[in-house]
């Protein structure tokens, strides 16, 4: 099948946004996941004046992820979806959280200076070119900032995509027909499988000149199939760094 991309995967987006929430817990460690890769970026829990950009935040789970991990931090999202957003928007929020529509294409426009650090779920493999996206968020990334990448990425092994289809035949295909917004969650099945193996997207940050960087993958039946990626923009962490 074809890969939904730009404005048409906005727009499907858009439509599904109304049950999002609701196939999301279908995955039991969903939230948990982003929970521990928001914390990966080690941002310091009280640490005040803190700015992180969170690309790509959907309908906010991501956003939720790193207000726990660091609470006193200011947290401006942005996602290409107004569907999306709009049920962001609907939650409850601090005032130190901001929700901006644009694509991670324009996140460079958000004019907002710097961030100290940036949190990308589920984006990469949804973006035309990640190569000009990771070049734009290394433009925002004060020097040592870090990003945290969470991203169905597969390990290269056969077994874990071959339980990929296996998960999106029987799971993920089928939820999505019953929602009405068949043709995204075919897209979503099928970008998993074109997108960067683990290996390839660690080459991808570093050739984009991200230092330091570090590949752990999630527990539980995602394990080899979704991974944290945590780089700097700026000098390398110490070659032990601890990604878990």
């Amino acid at each position: 099948m074809t890969l939904l991309r730009d404005r048409e995967l906005a727009r499907a987006f858009d439509h599904a946004s109304h049950t999002y929430d609701r196939l999301t817990t279908l995955n039991p460690g969903y939230r948990t996941d982003l929970l521990r890769s928001a914390r990966r970026l080690r941002l310091p829990r009280a640490g005040a004046g803190m700015h992180v950009l969170d690309l790509g935040c959907g309908t906010g789970a991501s956003t939720a992820a790193l207000l726990r991990a660091a609470p006193r931090a200011r947290i401006t999202a942005v996602d290409a979806s107004s569907g999306m957003l709009r049920r962001a928007l609907a939650k409850r929020w601090p005032d130190s959280v901001s929700f901006r529509h644009l694509t991670a294409e324009e996140v460079t426009t958000t004019g907002e200076g710097t961030y100290d650090a940036v949190f990308a779920a589920y984006l990469f493999r949804n973006v035309t070119d990640p190569d000009g996206v990771l070049a734009a968020v290394r433009s925002l990334l004060r020097p040592g900032g870090r990003l945290a990448v969470h991203e169905y990425s597969l390990s290269g092994s056969a077994a874990h995509r071959a339980l990929w289809k296996a998960v999106c035949h029987g799971v993920i295909i089928p939820a999505g027909t019953l929602s009405g917004d068949r043709a995204l969650y075919r897209h979503l099945c099928r970008s998993v499988l074109d997108f960067d193996t683990v290996p390839a997207f660690t080459a991808r940050l570093a050739d984009a000149g991200f230092t330091g960087v570090r590949a752990a993958p999630v527990a539980g039946w995602q394990a080899g199939i979704v991974h944290t990626f945590v780089a700097r923009n700026g000098a390398a962490g110490p070659a032990t760094e601890d990604v878990r």
